[in-house]
């Protein structure tokens, strides 16, 4: 004795109102798991430290006034000194056809 498929799904409609879940009988994929989790957003976001201002920060908030940067100085002193020995990056190439005539290998 079979039962009819209509009375089932009653069945499963008073159940989902009982449980509060969602009435879903074609068993489509709504994503539904996902959206009951909680947000990872909080968690995350107290994982990571909070951001220390730099001096590139004060140089934007004051621009009149003048900062000493070490680091920033020795990076540009070490990529001087690189070109000057001939090691610094290639410049970049202003047009698509520049780009395109190093671009090839010869074989």
């Amino acid at each position: 004795m079979a039962v009819p498929r209509s009375r089932i799904v009653d069945l499963m409609k008073v159940q989902c109102r009982i449980f509060s879940t969602i009435f879903n009988p074609e068993r489509l994929r709504m994503g539904n798991k996902i959206l009951r989790q909680r947000l990872k957003g909080p968690a995350l976001a107290a994982y990571y430290p909070r951001r220390v201002a730099t001096i590139k920060d004060l140089q934007k908030l004051y621009p009149n006034y003048e900062t000493y940067d070490e680091d920033e100085e020795d990076r540009l002193e070490h990529i001087q000194i690189q070109k000057s020995r001939g090691k610094g990056a290639p410049k970049k190439k202003k047009s698509a056809a520049e780009s395109k005539k190093f671009g090839k290998k010869k074989r």
